[in-house]
């Protein structure tokens, strides 16, 4: 069976860290883009960052410079390290294997509360 599943989320202060991890398994996610999302409550989900089957990344611009995606190929994982963490950065965060659009049905995400 197809599946990514999220970990890693929890309650931290304003300033903290966390590392998100987005493992699958039945397949390899080495080649796929693979993104993490986000939706926050009463908002839309939304991408915050991008890793491409050759190890490019990309942010959404309210991330870049806090937040890092990589990948273990050896675990076939992906994570989401996420530094000096804001009060706005409140969500639940999704992975998915990335096309032009999300290939999998969402997951129950993982749960990231940053306190002020």
């Amino acid at each position: 069976q197809l599946q990514l599943a999220e970990s890693g989320g929890g309650l931290v202060q304003s300033g903290g860290s966390l590392r998100l991890s987005c493992e699958g398994s039945g397949f390899s996610l080495d080649y796929y883009a693979i993104g993490w999302f986000r939706q926050a409550p009463g908002e839309e989900r939304e991408g915050v960052a991008f890793i491409s089957s050759d190890d490019s990344e990309s942010y959404a611009d309210s991330v870049k410079g806090r937040f890092t995606i990589s990948r273990d190929r050896d675990k076939n994982t992906v994570y989401l390290q996420m530094n000096s963490l804001k009060p706005e950065d409140t969500a639940v965060y999704y992975c998915n294997r990335w096309l032009g659009g999300p290939l999998d049905s969402w997951g129950q995400g993982t749960q990231v509360i940053v306190s002020s």
